[in-house]
């Protein structure tokens, strides 16, 4: 159950209710694709970190190690050692990112796996069906994610047959809720606006979607490649038209001004890998920026990577040894910049919560977004 409890302009501050746990919103989720955080997090840190709730990948877990694995041995949650909420990606990004891997039809994708080879088919049915395996709290739909760059014709076709493979996707999730030896029989399901940057087709898509009542709405195929403006215009034009009193969930965004400015458009839910890949190179965030930690610069710096931030790396290491540990390449820096990035997500989303509570948030956020910009280093 989504209850929103209390609104400031367009943003949103609320409470989503799962088998699995209570996720208070504005609410950022931490990518572990293979059902691990990328880094050498593990779930136990996830929890010292404060996140709520944990995403994973269908396509990715399907390859390695196979849903059916995961279903013999009790769940995704069981696997890796997580009781709060768990969402799943569908695959549908793949049908993107693995272009050139694969074929699309009415039935579904024909896959070569980008591991071995291997053919792969994945339809509404069968992405419902591997979900069901993991038994995540969270399934996502289905869909296509058309390029932003592409023809208006193309997008129609792709939005027009994503919107069937929805309603397919809601038959099979209920025939799979109703089995004897469905893991999680609570399983809910999120559904996918697309339509690239035409804002026409994403309006039409978004009242067709919210009329088959789902659990929550995402909004997809933004972040992939076309510009921030257009990003928030696409956001402007569409969550009006997204249930109010669903969860609204923006896929695969972003920076922390990205998440700053779709909160004020009204979005709730977000994952990014950022964190976590920016934190392997090196690259934290503070709330005056992103720093580099290879820069020569921190060679003799005693300070936390942020002073006053509450994380594992920041409450017990300095700057010149988390530098010397990337530079060595020990595994230990990569793993606090990691830490230290998901933390800063994590905390935030807090603050963010703090600020719509509080009825200041757009103050919040431009003092924020001013700060962050100001003195971010190249």
């Amino acid at each position: 159950m989504y209850k929103i409890i209390k609104r400031d302009g367009r943003a949103k501050r609320a409470v989503f209710e799962t088998v699995h746990g209570t996720v208070q919103t504005p609410v950022f989720m931490n990518v572990g694709t293979a059902a691990a955080i990328k880094g050498a997090v593990a779930t136990t840190d996830l929890r010292e970190i404060g996140t709520q709730i944990e995403l994973s990948n269908t396509y990715h877990l399907h390859v390695r190690p196979g849903d059916e694995i995961v279903k013999k041995l009790g769940g995704l949650h069981r696997f890796m050692n997580w009781d709060r909420p768990i969402l799943t990606d569908s695959g549908g990004f793949q049908v993107f990112s693995l272009a050139n891997l694969r074929k699309i039809k009415e039935e579904g994708v024909y896959f070569h796996s980008h591991v071995d080879g291997r053919k792969i088919f994945m339809g509404p049915e069968q992405s419902m069906q591997i979900q069901s395996n993991l038994a995540s709290t969270i399934a996502m739909a289905f869909d296509e994610c058309p390029s932003s760059v592409a023809e208006r014709e193309y997008v129609q076709n792709s939005v027009d047959r994503t919107a069937r493979w929805l309603i397919r996707c809601k038959e099979e999730m209920r025939r799979l809720n109703s089995l004897e030896d469905t893991i999680n029989p609570h399983q809910l399901l999120f559904g996918i606006n697309q339509g690239a940057v035409y804002e026409d087709i994403r309006i039409e898509h978004a009242k067709r979607i919210s009329d088959l009542d789902l659990d929550g709405y995402a909004i997809g195929g933004l972040a992939v490649g076309e510009t921030h403006e257009e990003m928030y215009r696409i956001l402007d034009a569409v969550v009006p038209y997204l249930p109010a009193d669903k969860p609204t969930y923006l896929m695969g965004v972003g920076t922390p001004v990205n998440i700053l400015e779709a909160v004020d458009r009204g979005v709730d839910f977000f994952d990014c890998v950022y964190p976590s890949r920016n934190g392997r190179h090196g690259h934290v965030y503070t709330s005056d920026g992103k720093l580099n930690m290879f820069n020569a610069k921190y060679e003799l710096d005693d300070r936390p990577i942020e002073e006053g931030c509450g994380c594992p790396a920041c409450r017990s290491y300095s700057r010149a040894y988390i530098r010397h540990l990337l530079k060595a390449k020990e595994m230990l820096g990569m793993r606090l910049c990691v830490l230290h990035n998901l933390y800063f997500y994590n905390h935030l989303m807090e603050e963010i919560r703090d600020a719509i509570d509080a009825g200041c948030y757009q103050t919040f956020k431009k003092e924020k977004t001013a700060r962050y910009l100001a003195s971010r280093e190249n």
